[in-house]
């Protein structure tokens, strides 16, 4: 029954923070105004809970809870696709203006590369998830690399249009993507449900879980695949977020201190909401528009991924 309680407290503090985004400031035009806030408030809450059910998700079957789902180089991906379509077809082409296209094709890239990669690590008997983990390393390394050799050599009216997706940012959601942004990420969210009664059991390690019965190959190549199209509908809609899931993950673990995976998706996926919609609020009625909420985001993320270091360093030392 606490629990139960906490995740009210998000729910009405995520809320209220919902409330005040939509009704204050307006200014007096209140059709564009909430129109335009409600498309933003929405890109809000659906990015969160992708990003939290996937990285809750990822750290549940890598058994550690200092990676987030970018580690295997999807991040970097999207932004050599970008570039790359910048770089051979120029930034007034129909495949870099026209957004609903640009989206599937990231989409569809992003899932093949993890799709090529999950075959691979599964083709071998002795290969494990951590084989994953070092070749999506290397990958996403290597896709950095030629990100920037090919924005090195475009001009920089062509490199405003790359920069523009380099960092997350809802200050202008395209509302054409949205629209199929919510309905793939419905129909995702109804499959992935099927699979939810297997995390609780994968949380105890592979060994544990096969001998309790998990079909675990059949159920980690799900819930793999699961966790790149929710990331991929995320980094399409708004573009890569590195630290928000480390973030609200590690906040639902230490504040749910429970193992079930329903309580600890939904009080991720409600921290993340509050965080985005908050971060938002700074964004635009504190510092003017004048940064990205993703530098927000980064910046905190990145001290408490360098906190979570040290107190795990600080245990294995003792």
């Amino acid at each position: 029954m606490r629990f139960n309680w906490k995740i009210i407290g998000l729910a009405v503090f995520s809320l209220i923070l919902a409330v005040i985004f939509m009704f204050t400031d307006a200014g007096g035009n209140w059709d564009y105004v909430l129109q335009h806030r409600a498309e933003k408030l929405l890109a809000m809450v659906m990015t969160g809970g992708a990003i939290a059910f996937s990285t809750v998700i990822f750290q549940t079957i890598t058994n550690n809870r200092i990676l987030t789902p970018s580690i295997i180089g999807l991040d970097s991906l999207y932004i050599l696709l970008q570039t790359a379509l910048v770089f051979f077809f120029g930034s007034t082409s129909a495949i870099v203006i026209n957004g609903p296209l640009n989206f599937f094709v990231s989409l569809a890239l992003m899932l093949g590369f993890a799709v090529i990669l999950y075959y691979f690590l599964f083709q071998g008997e002795q290969q494990d998830i951590f084989f994953l983990l070092l070749v999506g390393i290397v990958c996403g390394t290597l896709f950095s690399s030629i990100s920037t050799f090919l924005q090195v050599l475009i001009s920089p009216d062509e490199f405003l249009t790359i920069q523009d997706n380099m960092f997350a940012s809802f200050n202008n959601v395209n509302s054409s993507i949205l629209g199929i942004s919510v309905v793939v990420f419905v129909l995702l969210f109804i499959y992935s449900l099927s699979f939810m009664k297997y995390l609780n059991v994968l949380s105890l390690g592979k060994d544990q879980a096969v001998n309790l019965g998990v079909p675990y190959k059949y159920a980690v190549k799900r819930l793999l695949v699961i966790v790149v199209l929710f990331i991929s509908i995320a980094t399409a809609l708004v573009g890569p977020i590195t630290f928000l899931g480390l973030l609200v993950a590690n906040v639902a673990y230490e504040m749910m201190k429970d193992y079930r995976h329903s309580v600890l998706l939904a009080a991720a996926a409600l921290a993340a909401a509050a965080f985005l919609i908050g971060g938002q609020l700074l964004v635009e009625r504190v510092l003017g528009f004048n940064t990205a909420i993703s530098v927000i985001v980064n910046f905190i993320g990145g001290i408490y991924f360098i906190y979570l270091l040290l107190r795990g360093n600080k245990a294995w030392s003792k």
